[in-house]
């Protein structure tokens, strides 16, 4: 790898995301702006920055490598992550856009009207974003050593301060217009390469032959159907439950508005999966050696040299350098966001001031976690996260938008439910020895029987202690689902 293109590529990043963020930061005054953007993102590029913000490192550089070592099973990632944009269009999009909320607290505090929920919900926030975060930091240490041989921790911390900075300086406002123009670059900077590696691969003895690198005995009819079906869940509801997902349809207009950017929002993700698992498909057939976790996820920025030496390959690389550190800053950003809202209004008391200080705050301990980890796969990383919001916020955000019998006690029964049942289980897990291959299976991908059981859980708690519907859920019902004029 040319290090100079290398260097000129990650600066370019900074640089462009420097200065589109100070022209955010330009236009951003009020708490509104940097909360929620003032509620006047329009769809394309409301859809182009959730995009952004949600194709991370594990997408970039992650998905290629999974399919490297797993195969075809490895498809139901991009699968599940894209159908969860359509239980997200289908069942919260417009309604959280309507309930006039700034964050995910806000809108549990205004459906509930308890402290503790909002206090719960808080914490679980924080915890699944900062969950997310530690990921894009390992793959920016990853992709810094790989391409320039620097300690892994120049990576990590780069990324987080440029973050931290951004985020403070300008928030919402500036972080749409930075997210919007990375999802264009990460989609150019894997689709160009794509197209050379297919061109240059095609006709040759090499050639990509499906049934040499996708056998039929490895097919969706030979896999665990429980394992699949248990994946699929954690990544359709997981998506619904992540915060800085959630928190950019505040910054839409109306809720039709936050429909429209969850249909484009769709196609852009779907459009890249496609080039990401393309990339995957070329490196099960002609890097095959780099099948180990520990080279897996660097397969995407090893590759174009590997087929095409010389310059080209060198240029390749260097843009695919830019895409995935723009992977990196764009996840990240919206994250620190979404902790900085929660954390300023929940501690700091709110306002301009306490966001900035919220923002600077929120990298430390990620950061600090992201040094004394070991990265186990960026996709496997990233699959916790949404079993995790699957579990705890997912069943009970579902039910406070379509269930009138929710209360306090059942919302808080049914997190506690879900995160403590995921938290025994990876426990189980690391630590303990299970011989039964059901129970194994079950502790593994255990989002098949958690999401049941903390949504039982609150249901039947909440019909435990119910009261008679007040006019205050009746009304907050209807500015759920009422169409706007």
């Amino acid at each position: 790898m040319n290090p100079v293109l290398s260097v000129a590529a990650i600066a370019f990043v900074v640089l462009a995301t420097v200065i589109i963020g100070f022209f955010g930061l330009r236009i951003s005054r009020t708490t509104d702006d940097f909360l929620v953007a003032s509620r006047t993102v329009r769809p394309w590029w409301n859809a182009s920055a959730i995009s952004g913000e949600y194709l991370s490192a594990a997408t970039f550089l992650g998905l290629a490598g999974l399919i490297l070592l797993a195969g075809s099973s490895a498809f139901w990632f991009p699968i599940g992550y894209s159908a969860g944009y359509l239980a997200l269009l289908l069942f919260v999009a417009a309604p959280l856009r309507r309930s006039g909320a700034r964050t995910i607290p806000d809108f549990f505090d205004a459906r509930l009207d308890s402290a503790g929920v909002r206090r719960l919900t808080s914490v679980l926030v924080v915890l699944i974003a900062w969950l997310y975060i530690v990921p894009q930091f390992h793959g920016a240490a990853l992709a810094i050593n790989v391409v320039l041989g620097l300690p892994p921790w120049v990576g990590a911390v780069g990324v987080a301060v440029l973050v931290a900075v951004i985020v403070a300086a300008g928030g919402m406002r500036s972080i749409t217009f930075v997210q919007g123009f990375h999802y264009w670059l990460k989609l150019t900077a894997l689709t160009v390469p794509v197209v050379f590696l297919l061109i240059v691969t095609s006709g040759s003895e090499g050639s990509i032959d499906p049934t040499v690198v996708f056998p039929v005995e490895a097919g969706p009819a030979n896999q665990d159907v429980y394992r699949t079906v248990s994946l699929l869940l954690a990544l359709l509801l997981g998506t619904m439950g992540l915060p800085h997902v959630l928190v950019r349809f505040y910054t839409s207009p109306t809720g039709g508005s936050a429909r429209r950017t969850t249909v484009i929002v769709i196609v852009m993700i779907s459009v890249f999966y496609m080039v990401s698992s393309t990339m995957g498909l070329i490196a099960r057939r002609f890097a095959g050696d780099l099948a180990s976790p520990a080279t897996a996820d660097s397969v995407v920025l090893l590759l174009p040299s590997r087929l095409i030496p010389g310059v080209g390959g060198q240029l390749l690389t260097a843009l695919i350098i830019a895409g995935a550190f723009a992977a990196f800053i764009a996840t990240a950003s919206g994250l620190v966001v979404s902790i900085a809202g929660v954390v300023s209004q929940e501690v700091l008391g709110g306002g301009v001031r306490a966001f900035r200080i919220s923002a600077l705050a929120s990298v430390v301990v990620p950061l600090l976690f992201t040094f004394v980890t070991v990265p186990n796969g960026l996709t496997s990383s990233v699959g916790l996260v949404f079993l995790v919001a699957a579990s705890s916020l997912s069943p009970v955000l579902l039910l406070g938008v379509w269930w009138r019998g929710l209360t306090a006690h059942g919302a808080i029964a049914g997190m506690l439910t879900g995160s403590g049942s995921v938290t025994l289980a990876l426990v189980v897990t690391a630590f303990g020895s299970v011989s039964d291959p059901i129970l194994e299976a079950a502790l593994a991908q255990p989002a098949a029987w958690i999401i049941p059981l903390a949504t039982a859980t609150t249901v039947l708690v909440s019909l435990g202690r119910r009261r008679h519907h007040s006019h205050h859920v009746d009304r907050f019902f209807l500015r759920l689902h009422a169409p706007e004029r």
